[in-house]
């Protein structure tokens, strides 16, 4: 395979030379602005278009072709594309780029256009992606647009000026999907109002037919009445008016409307994973949602997961790395598919690690430190999913076991922990860049067992035991200013606990508690914008040592029947509504 590159690379080379020295050229492509000597057979390889033409005119003798339309710096990309096999996307010219990739049939630089319009979408550019991509007829784009899109509609809503020049029929069909991720109801209705008020004369009829599809059922009835009621656009709206009305007959006690009351989709969900559950390793998957503010079981394992093993989330898969069984100590991972709801033993650690903190970076998956019966371990290493393959990396500066880490701007943290019977105040950064640790400012309080957790650009460590009592302090590590600060307290102390990032809030889940290392199920979430806590749903039975991950939803077409009722069961359960018997009905 090299030596087939390397020749390929110098007869690219080769006719590069020639290209750029007008060289035994045999066509002329003239476009708006510029000419270029060309040689048919090079542009023949990768564009079907140019191979086609010039099969059609074999005759002697440089012909030219003129493309009058086309702009000379699109040409160059596509002449160089021919010549080197690589094109550089950029905003600049993505879009005329695809067209000219189209028009002239060339799959290498459409793939390349359409691979940078998946990696820059954001809120600003999605819904003008997915127009493109729906312009093209590229049916991948657009479902990775689309489902972005929804996934992020308070965002586009906000940030995007094309939405406000979406023909009613997208709207409408945007705002009908139970996956569009809103926090509230209230925003469809205001998402409405701006959509309306752009071109009040033109789009006031349409009012009716949008409002149709608010769930007003999961409106506060004071919004109702305090917000809805005296807007003009509803009053004068007979439709909307009875509609209102209809809601706050339900709300009083009348039948449910399911139109009005079925729940949207949350975009992620919080996974609970095994642990201890009345003082035995538990076997359950428990998921949380954040809509419905309840947990559901969704998965029986067969056996009881590893106690004190720690769990990630990475591309549809969660990994289970180390931990222990009774005395077995283990070096093996395991990873559950989500879309098929099954198990498969992947490469296993240099080391056998209980007590282990594992986090995701780049697509790989760091383990650090952790212990066995006999020792505790500085040693970190890294696994590869495409690879199957764990590498060692540089150790650690200190020995710890039960340390919190989370990941922030490209580098590795973790804090605290404990060696032998003592909590550690100290804390490390890993720069895989460098393959180096560096220890960064100790906490004021050691502490093992703690969350660890990225938020807003600083570094959180909440809770855990400092030796004595599971504590409920919370600080905050700022990496430009290298200082600790004392943040508002969790309001249940707690230890070995799961920490998640979810909707832009801080989850505690689970862990243990009081003097007794009482297991505990209080749940409990932070917002960083109203700095407060609020208590959430318990989990349905106190659990200690519990891994939590946020998964992503997965698009319909990607989902396998075992994972149709892990994804339907999300927005049926808290209700008598049997969605996948529904849906499987259909």
């Amino acid at each position: 395979v090299s030596e087939h590159r390397k020749m390929s690379t110098a007869s690219n080379n080769v006719w590069k030379e020639m290209f750029l020295e007008e060289t035994l050229c045999d066509a002329v492509i003239r476009v708006r602005d510029a000419e270029f000597k060309v040689h048919r057979f090079v542009l023949c390889n990768p564009s079907a278009f140019f191979r086609d033409l010039f099969l059609s005119e074999q005759s002697s003798g440089q012909q030219v072709y003129s493309f009058p339309d086309l702009s000379r710096n699109i040409m160059e990309l596509i002449l160089e594309y021919a010549y080197t096999s690589s094109v550089v996307v950029t905003e600049d010219n993505v879009v005329e780029l695809l067209a000219a990739a189209d028009r002239f049939a060339v799959p290498g630089i459409l793939q390349a256009c359409c691979d940078f319009l998946q990696q820059t979408l954001c809120p600003k550019n999605c819904i003008k992606t997915w127009k493109l991509a729906d312009h093209y007829k590229i049916l991948d784009l657009k479902e990775v647009a689309y489902f972005y899109i929804l996934q992020h509609f308070e965002e586009v809503v906000e940030f995007c000026a094309d939405f406000q020049q979406l023909p009613v029929e997208e709207l409408v069909e945007l705002i009908g999907k139970d996956e569009l991720n809103v926090r509230k109801e209230t925003f469809v209705f205001e998402a409405i109002l701006r959509w309306v008020k752009f071109a009040p004369e033109d789009r006031r009829g349409y009012m009716g037919t949008l409002f149709t599809h608010v769930r007003l059922l999961l409106i506060p009835i004071d919004y109702l009445v305090e917000t809805m009621c005296k807007d003009n656009l509803v009053r004068n709206n007979l439709q909307c008016v009875n509609m209102v009305i209809s809601a706050m007959k339900v709300l009083h006690g009348s039948s449910l409307e399911m139109s009005l009351t079925s729940t949207r989709l949350p975009s992620h969900v919080l996974l609970a994973i095994g642990g201890f559950e009345d003082n035995y390793p538990s076997d359950k998957i428990d998921m949380y949602n954040v809509r419905k503010d309840c947990w559901k079981t969704v998965y029986k394992n067969p056996a009881p997961f590893p106690e004190f093993s720690g769990c990630v989330y990475l591309k549809g898969n969660i990994y289970c790395v180390g931990g222990c069984h009774a005395d077995h100590y283990l070096s093996s991972v395991i990873r559950f598919n989500l879309a098929t709801q099954t198990w498969k033993e992947v490469g296993t650690m240099h080391k056998a690690r209980c007590y282990v903190s594992v986090v995701v970076l780049n697509d790989q998956i760091y383990a650090m430190g952790g212990c066995n019966k006999y020792d505790t371990f500085k040693t970190a290493e890294r696994f590869n999913p495409d690879t199957n393959q764990w590498t060692l990396i540089a150790p650690m500066h200190e020995h710890r076991a039960d340390a919190g880490s989370a990941t922030l701007h490209g580098k590795v943290y973790i804090c605290g922990g404990f060696l032998m019977d003592d909590a550690l105040s100290s804390c490390e950064c890993y720069n895989p860049n460098t393959n180096q640790w560096t220890l960064i400012t100790h906490m004021e309080t050691a502490r093992t067992a703690a969350g660890v957790i990225a938020y807003k650009d600083q570094l959180y460590v909440l809770g855990g035991y400092d030796g004595r009592r599971h504590v409920s302090e919370v600080v905050t590590y700022d990496p430009l200013t290298k200082c600790w600060c004392m943040l508002d307290p969790m309001i249940h102390p707690r230890s070995n606990f799961g920490t998640v990032l979810l909707e832009d809030q801080v989850y505690v889940v689970g862990g243990f508690t009081d003097d007794n290392d009482q297991l505990c199920a209080k749940v409990e979430r932070y917002d960083g914008n109203t700095k407060t806590w609020q208590v959430v749903r318990d989990l349905d039975s106190p659990r200690g040592a519990v891994n939590c991950c946020v998964v992503e939803r997965i698009p319909h077409n990607d989902l396998h029947t075992g994972w149709l009722c892990f994804y339907f069961t999300c927005n049926s359960f808290c209700s008598g509504t049997d969605m996948l018997s529904d849906y499987l009905s259909d």
